[in-house]
């Protein structure tokens, strides 16, 4: 199988911005799934109450973020790594764990293939069956993990995206676990995606990390803390595999108004909890006002976005373009592997911003039918 493509990514309001003549602050974004209430309000006067620190080299070892985390999680920060975003740390694992081929269950997020090819291994895929609304295919992967081989070819490493992004689908702890098994009698490396897992954190297998040799749990403070632009992630696994993910780090990759912010944020428990709440009450009224929508299929999901895909007589691109000129951005899916031509992710915001993105795709989809 050839190497994956790199495939482009949701949230790039500048370009829109740019090319609409609008100010980024005028675009709304569905292309990215931040928490749409923002960040913990408390994160404003920590970052102020930060800046003397603006002219000291940031900690390169993020020491108090990993306590905090630590103590959240009930793990010794021995077993934590934190990284410039979770991208950073998607991108130092196969290098760090010597993965050369990867299997990626398909659709998902890119950087999994394009990290695993740059650091010159490739990426073998299995597909999610449209027939089970792109359920991960756990009896399936855990086939091709108990032989070690896909359509021929040896594998040393799966990566799992739980809930799954872009299709918002997600596997009980309980089948993590059993694929974590499966992993372990192959000696397979597992990394396990939980980016968006804080809005639903039942499935969640994080707190188990640290006792698993062969596991590597990443974990993301852009989406549900709302903190994309200061690009703070982590890693939970083993000690000696954490120490070799810093290896692969760069110095002080982490800056310190991200250490601070993230840190700020993870002890706001009264924002995180509201977020929670807020996303139960809102998410149910966006796919009932989805239903409405003629020809669309919006599938259930599991965290802050829904998969849905257009009429047949559409085309992702068409709409996403057709959006973009109202300076509304929705994520064009037509390019995921396992994806269809007519397939975009939306995410939830406010019911204002919700009802604005319905009533707009709405009048667009009414041009063709």
């Amino acid at each position: 199988m050839a190497p994956l493509k790199r495939r482009l990514h949701g949230g790039d309001v500048y370009a829109a911005a740019r090319e609409l003549g609008l100010d980024p602050r005028a675009i709304l974004d569905f292309s990215a799934s931040i928490n749409p209430l923002g960040p913990s309000p408390r994160v404003w006067k920590a970052i102020a109450d930060a800046n003397p620190l603006l002219s000291h080299y940031p900690d390169p070892d993020c020491w108090a973020l990993r306590q905090a985390l630590a103590m959240c999680w009930q793990i010794d920060p021995e077993h934590i790594v934190v990284g410039n975003g979770s991208t950073e740390l998607i991108d130092a694992i196969p290098r760090a764990l010597g993965i050369n081929r990867l299997l990626v269950v398909h659709p998902t997020f890119s950087e999994y293939a394009a990290a695993v090819t740059r650091a010159g291994g490739e990426a073998r895929a299995l597909y999610a069956d449209r027939r089970d609304q792109y359920a991960i295919p756990i009896d399936r992967l855990c086939h091709v993990m108990g032989t070690g081989r896909s359509e021929g070819v040896s594998i040393d490493g799966v990566v799992l995206c739980n809930p799954n992004s872009p299709t918002g689908q997600a596997c009980s702890a309980e089948d993590v676990v059993r694929v974590a098994k499966a992993a372990r009698r192959r000696n397979l490396w597992l990394i396990i995606d939980e980016a968006f897992a804080d809005y639903c954190s039942e499935r969640s297998v994080l707190s188990q990390a640290a006792s698993w040799s062969h596991v590597v749990v990443l974990r993301s403070m852009t989406k549900f803390y709302a903190l994309p632009g200061l690009r703070v992630g982590y890693a939970v696994a083993a000690r000696a595999t954490v120490r070799r993910l810093q290896r692969q780090l760069p110095p002080w990759s982490v800056n310190m108004m991200g250490q601070v912010a993230a840190l700020t944020a993870l002890n706001d428990r009264a924002h995180a909890e509201k977020s929670v709440q807020f996303m139960t009450k809102e998410r149910p009224k966006l796919a009932a006002s989805l239903a409405t929508l003629p020809g669309c299929v919006t599938l259930p999901t599991c965290a802050n976005y829904f998969w849905i895909e257009l009429p047949r007589n559409w085309r992702a691109s068409a709409v996403a373009e057709q959006l973009w000129r109202e300076g509304l951005l929705i994520r064009d899916c037509s390019s995921v592997p396992g994806a269809h031509a007519w397939a975009i992710r939306l995410a939830v915001r406010t019911q204002r911003e919700n009802d604005r993105l319905v009533q707009a795709l709405s009048q667009v989809l009414r041009r063709k039918s």
